[in-house]
Order: structure tokens, then C-alpha cells, then sequence
């Protein structure tokens, strides 16, 4: 007869990079049930619409989480955007795009060492942030920044990328390209990788459409759904699929993100084939009056930045539904039934931001 037992599990552990604590319900090594505590790091970013202007928010709004801090400041940018009905220069909107693909292959390289490391494969895990770093020196050159850029703005964009800058990072690319494709034969091919991913942690079509899921998460159980195919900033003009799989497994999420990364390469590279000559911004006049809904196809998944104004400098709203919050439900059914040794693996699968959660 087993014997149940509840293990506390985090908010510190040697393989979890973010603070999630979960109570984990064991008949001896498999898990039964798993259920979340989360709410460590409140900083209460939301409530500061009261003090800082709906220009200065853009600064907190990147602040919300490090890896997506370029994605969060243009959803709420392109929110505000919409209320105030400015119509930003299509070379803004290419730069947006061109930085926005750079964060997905920054957060999923991230993502790809920390699954490494999870499964002890150290190696691997130096491998995947060695590659990284190139795509940091990219935004650092850019940008000026390597966790918070601070180029978007109400209007467009407070800095441009010249043609000479361009070319070089069609160049950085081409050697990441080759690189990835050698690191991602190990995480595909190897056996002792595949013996760690293979057949875990499944989630099906029906119940990441009925749990909500987004992102890779959701689309490796074969949903075929990317908000970038709702037409912001220059994804109309770029030819791209969803990437999916049908298996809905742990490996098969590690399959799409490194798929999507070498998508990535190539939508970075038809934007610079594409981006037109012009003004990176236009002047913004009067006060947002009115509410938006913005999606955006963050790394981790879809998420909603929701903004209400009243007609004065400051915002009556800001509202944001992360894609890690989405994911946590259908994070629960797939560690139902696993092995404890699994668990870290199965959290990550979901590339977790507990700060993203609860701003």
C-alpha cells in the first residue's frame, strides 16, 4: 500500500531560477497533486500609474521582467499608442520587430541553458549562454543596454539602427545559425537528453485549449495560434508561420523554441531586406482619453497590456495578463502523474517569470 506524502517544493531550489513554491501531494515518487503558492516579489507596478505620467510608465512597464523588458515596454507603448490614435513611422515599427525577434532568440537561448542545467548537463548549459551573449552584444550595441534598453517610446522609437549596424548583425546571425545548429543536434539527438524529455510531462490539444495555455507551451500540443499573426508593428509585411507539434510532451517544447529561434534568424533578416529609410518617431500631443487592449507574442507566450485614460497626464489603468500566469494551470496537469525527479523539467518547460506574474 503507497503512503502519501506532501513535499514542499521551492521557493528555492538549486535548479529553479524563479522563486514558484509548490506543495507536492507524493504516493511514493509519483506526484499526485501539485498545488501553487505563488507571491514572493509584489512590487506593486500597476499602482504606480498614480504617480508616474503615462510617458515615464514606459520605464516601469520595462521593469515588469528583465528578459522580455523590450516587449513589455512596446506592448504598453503600442496600448497607449492606439488610445491617443498615433500612427508611429513603418521604420519604427521594423525596429520594434527587428528587437523583438533579438529578445525571443535572447530568451530562449536563456531557456535552453536552463533546461540543460536542469538535467545536469553543464556543458550544454555554458554552450547555450555562450551563444546568447552574441545576441546581448547585439542590444548592447543598439541599444546602449543589455537587461533594460529604454528605446521605446510614445510615438516610436528613441533610437535607430544604421545600414552599416544592420549588416553586421546579418552577419552575427549567419554564425549563430551554424552554432545553434550543432548545440541543437544535442538537445534533439542525445539519448541521455531524450531520456529526460521524451514521453514527460504531456499535455494535450483539448486541455491546453481548455486550460488557456499560450506561447510554445500551447503550440507544442498542436494549437496553431501566435498573436504576432494579429498585425503589430511590421509582422504584416513579414512571411512566417506558427510553429507547432503534435506530440505535447517535454521534448517537443524543447523542439519548438529552437525552431522558433531559427525563425527568428530569418524574420530579422527579412526586416532588414525590408526596412524602409524615415523618422524613427513623431511628436505626441494632447492626453490619452480612452481604453486598449493590446496583444503581444512575448518568448514565454501571449500577453495583454490593458490601458484606461481619463483625458490628464496620468493613467486611470494598467492592467497586465502575463503569459507565465496563462501557463501555470497547464503547468499543474502535467506534473500530475510524474516522477519527483521530474518536476524541476516540468516547471521549466514552461520558461517560468514569476516576476512577470506578479508585477
Amino acid at each position: 500500500m503507497s503512503v502519501r506524502s506532501i513535499v514542499p517544493f521551492g521557493p528555492q531550489h538549486p535548479v529553479l531560477p524563479e522563486p514558484i513554491h509548490l506543495d507536492l501531494v507524493l504516493e511514493d515518487e509519483k506526484v499526485v497533486e501539485a498545488v501553487p503558492s505563488i507571491g514572493f516579489v509584489h512590487r506593486g507596478l500597476e499602482k504606480l500609474v498614480e504617480k508616474k505620467d503615462y510617458q515615464q510608465y514606459v520605464y516601469v512597464a520595462e521593469r515588469i521582467c528583465g528578459i522580455c523588458s523590450f516587449m513589455h515596454g512596446m506592448g504598453y507603448c503600442e496600448a497607449v499608442e492606439h488610445v491617443m490614435n498615433v500612427e508611429i513611422p513603418p521604420r519604427a515599427k521594423y525596429l520594434r520587430t527587428i528587437w523583438c525577434e533579438m529578445s525571443r532568440i535572447h530568451s530562449h537561448l536563456l531557456w535552453l541553458g536552463l533546461l540543460a542545467d536542469a538535467f545536469g548537463f553543464e556543458s550544454l548549459f555554458m554552450q547555450s549562454w555562450r551563444l546568447r551573449e552574441k545576441i546581448l552584444d547585439m542590444f548592447e550595441v543598439s541599444t546602449g543596454g543589455r537587461v533594460i534598453f529604454s528605446v521605446n517610446m510614445i510615438g516610436g522609437q528613441r533610437r535607430d539602427m544604421d545600414a552599416q549596424m544592420l549588416s553586421m548583425f546579418s552577419k552575427v546571425l549567419d554564425d549563430m545559425e551554424r552554432e545553434l545548429r550543432e548545440i541543437s543536434k544535442t538537445f534533439l539527438n542525445d539519448y541521455a537528453v531524450q531520456s529526460r524529455l521524451k514521453d514527460v510531462g504531456f499535455l494535450t490539444k483539448e486541455q491546453a485549449h481548455e486550460l488557456g495555455a499560450v506561447g510554445p507551451f500551447m503550440r507544442a500540443s498542436g494549437i496553431a495560434l501566435d498573436s504576432r499573426k494579429l498585425g503589430y508593428a511590421a509582422y504584416p509585411d513579414i512571411d512566417f508561420e506558427p510553429i507547432t507539434s503534435q506530440v505535447g510532451d517535454s521534448y517537443a517544447r524543447c523542439d519548438v523554441r529552437i525552431r522558433e529561434i531559427f525563425q527568428s534568424f530569418d524574420i530579422i533578416r527579412q526586416a532588414i531586406a525590408k526596412i524602409p529609410e524615415g523618422e524613427v518617431a513623431v511628436p505626441v500631443k494632447g492626453m490619452p482619453s480612452g481604453e486598449h487592449f493590446m496583444r503581444v507574442e512575448q518568448p514565454r507566450g501571449e500577453a495583454i497590456y490593458y490601458v484606461k485614460g481619463n483625458g490628464t497626464k496620468f493613467l486611470d489603468r494598467v492592467r497586465v495578463r502575463t503569459p507565465t500566469f496563462a501557463n501555470l494551470p497547464g503547468m499543474l496537469e502535467t506534473l500530475k502523474g510524474c516522477q519527483l525527479a521530474d518536476v524541476p523539467i516540468l516547471i521549466l518547460t514552461i520558461d517560468p517569470c514569476i516576476s512577470c506574474t506578479e508585477r
